[in-house]
């Protein structure tokens, strides 16, 4: 950190803020210092996305003090009214418009200064931000869409940096960015520092804070439990004030269903989710509960996409059904073969705007509700009314847009459509991301429920609490390769956590990845333990 003196660039206090009855912010405390990249570090739901975007005008805080280069100020009404105090954000959602140059999006929302500034000078000021970040930067009047998502992340960056600030805000940024790109960026951030310009990195990277960190604050639940110097942290310090303990035990969670008599359902077999990951292998059985975890973008997405046919991998997943065996080679086969997969994105993904309750449901079993060329409402009705008292599903009426419904109810209707159709594996990308905890209840008995009733369940999470309630073992991803795998009798708070950084051991002495089948227990380098039973189908 340069030893630049002068009061703080930005500094909070005794920081609150609420949405409804959830509490993202109880009491939060940050000082950022002239030419200081400063990480704010804590597991999902600890604030910081909160915190940050407060500082970005996002949203406004419903108690706590705002000093600006060491005067007290107003909290920033809007993002505007951030950026014209020197404050620049870069969220973790590649936010361009895909139709627009590369140009213009690195230009947008600058309108009421470019309009001033020349086109030569644009494309100058333009070209040398990108040439700064990227190795091979692309052609100013090329179209974004076209662009890699490390590239899009880029001009995204790039659209924060042209504008100079004071200070950068970099919220989880990093995490689309190839290597490459993220250590130039680094290189950016430092000779900005040198300068005397600040960062604040949020980041779960334990490399990224080592490499780059000055300072670096923890949040947990809500409030800042402290900050620390280059120097006073390590991997475990940092767990332990993330999580509250240096051993924390798994709360009493559900009862484990199956057991190595259960019958093998799944099986994949040297799956590498990117070119040059060591290939690894899984043998799921009926009623077990399979937790999927990992810092953002490091693979997890992948395989949930592979496993339901969505996403081409090195490697190969077969259906198990006693002795038949199925390669799954698309979605809709996995589909036929009993496969239902629960998208991320609810919006973008599963739920159509325009369409009713009842025919958001419907989708998954059409063919069954059709009369004719038409579908049967009444058919349809008569299924979904099956589903409204087990997942507890809150509607009007089911003719009604399906937007009428909160973003949990909403949910609710994609898991009933996937159920309705009787898979025997279902898979969940992160099916509580967004709603209420009372909904979050609901889903969590109905798991259980669905897991003593044979259902095979893999559940992508971004919540520690969820994978020490629920799952029977949690498979950690990083790096595009599986990691680490902790059965349910070594899963803990910081064992999960710690996994994340690499704190976990996770390849043995031979260097390959070993994990254990949660069928037998028994260690396997690469593939699951059943791969060495497998006859020819």
């Amino acid at each position: 950190m340069a030893e630049l003196g002068g009061p703080p660039v930005v500094s909070v206090s005794n920081l609150a803020k609420s949405f409804g009855p959830t509490r993202a912010i109880v009491d939060a405390t940050l000082q950022v210092l002239p030419g200081e990249v400063h990480a704010i570090v804590g597991e999902n739901g600890s604030g910081k996305s909160t915190l940050v975007k407060i500082l970005s005008g996002v949203h406004q805080p419903g108690a706590g003090s705002l000093e600006v280069a060491g005067s007290p100020a107003r909290f920033f009404p809007t993002p505007r009214a951030a950026q014209a105090a020197g404050i620049a954000t870069v969220f973790q959602e590649v936010l361009t418009v895909d139709t627009r140059s590369v140009l213009d999006n690195i230009w947008i929302g600058l309108e009421s200064v470019s309009n001033r500034v020349r086109q030569a000078e644009k494309r100058r000021r333009a070209r040398a931000v990108l040439a700064e970040l990227l190795e091979h930067p692309p052609a100013l009047d090329d179209e974004v869409g076209d662009l890699s998502l490390s590239e899009r992340q880029a001009c995204s960056i790039a659209r924060s940096l042209i504008r100079e600030p004071k200070l950068l805000i970099l919220d989880e940024a990093t995490s689309a960015l190839d290597f490459s790109t993220r250590s130039r960026l680094f290189g950016m951030v430092r000779r900005r520092a040198a300068e005397g310009a600040s960062t604040i990195l949020i980041t779960h990277r334990m490399d990224e804070i080592d490499e780059i960190g000055d300072r670096i604050t923890v949040m947990r639940s809500g409030s800042t439990v402290g900050t620390l110097a280059r120097g006073e942290w390590n991997p475990e310090i940092l767990v332990q004030m993330m999580t509250g303990a240096a051993e924390q035990a798994a709360r009493e969670g559900r009862e484990p269903v199956a057991s190595a008599d259960s019958a093998v359902v799944l099986e994949a077999r040297e799956l590498a989710l990117r070119p040059g990951a060591r290939p690894f292998g899984l043998s799921l059985r009926a009623g077990e509960v399979v937790g999927v975890a990992g810092l953002e973008g490091h693979g997890q997405d992948v395989f949930l996409k592979a496993l339901a046919g969505l996403e081409p991998v090195e490697g190969e997943v077969e259906r198990v059904d006693g002795s038949a065996r199925h390669v799954v080679r698309s979605h809709r086969g996995a589909s036929r073969l009993g496969i239902a997969y629960v998208p991320r994105e609810r919006r973008a993904e599963s739920i159509f705007e325009w369409m009713s309750i009842v025919e958001n449901f419907a989708i998954a079993t059409a063919q069954e509700d059709r009369r004719g060329p038409f579908l049967s409402e009444r058919s349809s009705s008569t299924r979904f009314a099956e589903y409204l008292d087990l997942l507890k599903i809150k509607i009007g009426r089911g003719g009604d847009a399906i937007t009428t419904l909160s973003g949990g109810n909403q949910q609710k209707v994609t898991i009933a459509r996937w159920l309705a159709a009787h898979p025997r594996i279902l898979i969940l990308n992160d099916p509580t991301r967004g709603i209420d905890v009372n909904a979050k209840r609901d889903l969590y008995t109905l798991l259980d429920v669905l897991a003593k009733e044979g259902l095979a369940v893999v559940m992508l999470s971004t919540e520690v609490d969820e994978h020490l309630e629920l799952m029977d073992r949690v498979l950690v991803f990083r790096e595009g390769e599986l990691a680490a795998e902790l059965s349910r009798a070594e899963l803990t708070r910081e064992r999960l956590v710690a996994s994340f950084f690499g704190g976990q051991s996770s390849t043995d002495s031979t260097g390959t990845a070993s994990t254990r089948t949660a069928s037998t227990g028994t260690a396997s380098t690469g593939t699951a333990s059943a791969d060495n039973e497998r006859q020819a189908s």
